[in-house]
């Protein structure tokens, strides 16, 4: 089981310590993303080296391939990916917003990608199609608990469906519904496997059959669009299970940034203040302060990685496109107050250069850095927080990106 300590407040900014099988998490955090068990270009000690303490895996992606049963057999997903810290897994959940939408099953992690599309929403869960082979599956809320159970990470999501933000208020009030009696089998359904752990012996060790014994810890997610009424009552129903820990779902998903911000402001105070808070898939590095802000303690997008491939770095003071042709004789590094791998060996010229010929090591020194930034950017919220000063770092922050890189 995890344990949160609040450690201190600013407002209603947090400071914690998420404790987790695999070590501490100093809150508030970013989960870099790893797909298919690995954040694109990086290695287990590239993440360690920058201070990753926890890292997301996509159930949907590890159970079509390489399966989450040969996951087990080969001893977890910790010892599969040699990752020695701490893994949140999501439940497959948004697959039902990104298939419905036509985007394909990958639209919801990192890989790119389409597919044929979701089948349908039930119930009994959501049947879909592979965007690999096309073949049929089905996710209930016990398969998507048993999933992330075989794979062994330390907090595993529930089961949601998530609406696109512009949908019909009837389509959200019938997708919460679901989603909060989806949280009730949920959790039957952990606490099943759990005791199960604790029969075997957990806390060292392999269950019969293999794979990892230690203990995992479910967190909830609210959903409601951006109607108020419907993100209270959300929490009040998902809160009254005694979880231990939630999120809100259900943002970045088609509003505009200025309504994401709005919303989670009103609706994360409203969590249980003693339980880890999750603010699911956001953001930009705007999105991230806003949600400190109002109290999240956890977060996790592509964006960092996705853009880092694409070529687009964050800096100290904004977007820095470094396939640009500006930079094609720029001595200095992409950003000079940063202290990454990439930024004190390499200049925007040879990262450009490297761009431009479609080198590996262009990408790899690309996702370094932005990960640094995404990392350090929280380390610095959580020193503000502690000093009494965060809605000052904010401001300060806010004010350096909107002067533009130099």
């Amino acid at each position: 089981m995890i344990r949160f300590d609040l450690i201190a407040t600013d407002g209603a900014a947090r400071r914690g310590r998420l404790e987790t099988p695999h070590g501490p998490i100093e809150t508030p955090v970013f989960m870099p993303v790893g797909t298919a068990a690995t954040v694109k270009t990086l290695a287990p000690r590239d993440l360690a080296e920058l201070g990753a303490a926890i890292v997301l895996g996509n159930t949907y992606h590890l159970y079509l391939r390489p399966g989450h049963e040969r996951v087990r057999r080969l001893g977890g997903l910790h010892r599969f990916m040699s990752w020695n810290g701490a893994l949140l897994t999501d439940s497959g959940g948004f697959q039902v917003y990104s298939l419905g939408e036509g985007k394909g099953a990958a639209g919801a992690g990192d890989g790119g990608g389409g597919g044929p599309g979701l089948v349908r929403v039930s119930e009994e869960g959501v049947e879909f199609r592979s965007h690999l082979d096309g073949s049929r599956h089905l996710f209930t809320p016990e398969r998507a608990v048993e999933i992330q159970e075989a794979l062994g990470a330390d907090v595993i999501m529930a089961f949601d469906e998530c609406p696109p933000a512009r949908a019909e208020r009837r389509h959200h009030e019938e997708a919460l519904a679901r989603t909060q009696r989806w949280l009730v089998r949920c959790r039957a359904a952990w606490r099943e496997a759990e005791a199960r752990k604790a029969e075997a012996g957990a806390g060292g060790g392999a269950l019969p059959g293999g794979g990892p014994a230690h203990p995992s810890a479910l967190f909830g997610i609210a959903q409601g669009g951006l109607f108020p009424d419907l993100r209270r009552r959300a929490v009040e129903e998902a809160a009254a299970l005694e979880l231990p820990g939630y999120a809100l779902g259900g943002y970045a998903v088609g509003e505009e940034p200025e309504e994401m911000w709005e919303g989670v402001a009103r609706d994360a105070p409203l969590l249980p203040a003693g339980k880890p808070r999750y603010l699911m898939g956001v953001g930009t590095p705007e999105d991230l302060l806003a949600g400190v802000a109002a109290g999240v303690d956890l977060f996790d997008c592509v964006l960092p990685t996705r853009c880092a491939r694409n070529g687009l770095l964050f800096t100290s003071r904004g977007k820095l496109v470094i396939r640009n042709a500006a930079f094609a004789d720029d001595p200095r590094p992409a950003d000079e107050a940063c202290g990454c791998h990439a930024c004190r060996t390499f200049s925007r010229a040879y990262l450009r250069h490297l761009f431009k010929c479609g080198e590996i090591l262009g990408l790899r020194l690309n996702t370094l850095h932005n990960l640094h930034f995404y990392l350090e950017l929280m380390a610095g919220a959580r020193e503000a927080i502690a000093a009494g000063r965060f809605d000052a770092f904010r401001r300060e922050r806010l004010a350096a990106w909107a002067a533009g890189p130099r």
